[in-house]
């Protein structure tokens, strides 16, 4: 209970208005290892597949399911957590601090946001991005 408390005491308007918990999928595409968690139901899933960027792996593990399969995430590498709302992810987020977990971040924007970046032109970008360093 001391690390929830210690983390609800680290939320404060200088921490949120920063937004220093969040990524946009742009910066997360850009961050090499990154990790994308999507916390989505597997109904959700299954209806709207997530085509990603090859520079970024995906993990897919229900919110409920998060507790069994943790170990799953890795520690060590950018995690972006999404789900459609943002309700989802924020839940997965403080988890994941409370349970040591410091290089994670709310994925912002939704699905609107996500789409944006999964267009012909900004993938083909990202690629010859890649290709340059």
């Amino acid at each position: 209970m001391d690390e929830f408390n210690k983390l609800l005491r680290a939320m404060t308007l200088e921490f949120l208005g920063t937004g220093s918990h969040k990524i946009t999928p742009e910066k997360l595409f850009q961050t090499d290892g990154a990790v994308f968690l999507d916390v989505r139901s597997k109904e959700e899933n299954e209806s709207i597949s997530l085509p990603l960027h090859h520079q970024v792996s995906a993990i897919q593990i229900c919110v409920d399911e998060i507790p069994d399969r943790v170990s799953e995430i890795p520690r060590d590498k950018m995690v972006g957590i999404f789900c459609s709302s943002g309700v989802r992810s924020s839940i997965v987020y403080a988890y994941l601090r409370m349970n040591g977990y410091t290089n994670v971040r709310i994925v912002a924007g939704g699905y609107v946001s996500l789409a944006e970046q999964l267009k012909p032109g900004k993938v083909w970008q990202q690629i010859k991005r890649s290709e340059r360093q």
